[in-house]
């Protein structure tokens, strides 16, 4: 009897219940354009800076909601936020290969020869990075920064689309840096099958699906 109380009391483990249950009623999913120089998460823990950052909860008011992976500080663009922990899991989770396209204003022209090293993957202190896709695009149709990118004057800046399917710490950063381009402006364009596409910088949309139906 004290094996099966004991193998019962680990099936019911409140913690592990609590992973894997499902969102009743309806799913929230927000898709934010996030500002440059706004922190992606709803308090700011640093309690002894003195610069008052701005967070979330400057431009979403809706609660229970918890960032489907982060998006740097300096960086700009789509931040996802649901109340599904399945969801919020598929989309951080490396192993489910969820491809993200970041717009990158780059310093310097990177050749073909250069972009072929991302594709390949490049070495970073935290291992080879998986092949990305990388192309060179026109400049986006996109809002001014706020403060504006620091250019050096007689250098040209690019813009590129990358997609990867990894989320390493401030990964695209480095790997151009890596290759000699440093990265002026980040902006995420897409998440899976979500996009900023139709969403003002600094304004949100919410989608709500019911899961009951």
């Amino acid at each position: 009897m004290i094996e099966k109380r004991n193998w019962q009391k680990k099936r019911v483990n409140p913690s592990h219940a609590k992973k894997v249950r499902p969102v009743i009623g309806d799913r929230k999913i927000v898709l934010l354009n996030k500002p440059f120089n706004v922190l992606s998460q709803f308090t700011d823990d640093d309690v002894n800076n003195k610069d008052q950052r701005k967070t979330l909860k400057d431009y979403i008011p809706i609660k229970e909601i918890y960032a489907a992976g982060r998006l740097d500080r300096d960086s700009e663009g789509l931040l996802l936020l649901t109340n599904d922990g399945k969801l919020q899991h598929t989309l951080a989770n490396p192993k489910k290969k969820t491809e993200k396209i970041y717009w990158v204003q780059v310093e310097g022209t990177p050749q073909e020869a250069d972009l072929k090293l991302l594709r390949n993957g490049v070495k970073l202190k935290d291992g080879i990075t998986k092949p990305a896709k990388v192309h060179i695009i026109h400049e986006p149709d996109v809002w001014p920064r706020n403060p504006p990118i620091r250019e050096r004057a007689n250098i040209p800046t690019t813009w590129l689309s990358i997609s990867i399917t990894e989320g390493r710490n401030r990964q695209v950063r480095r790997m151009t840096a890596n290759i000699g381009f440093p990265t002026l402006r980040l902006i995420r364009y897409s998440i899976g099958e979500y996009t900023i596409k139709g969403i003002e910088n600094g304004h949100y949309k919410s989608l709500n699906v019911n899961l009951d139906n």
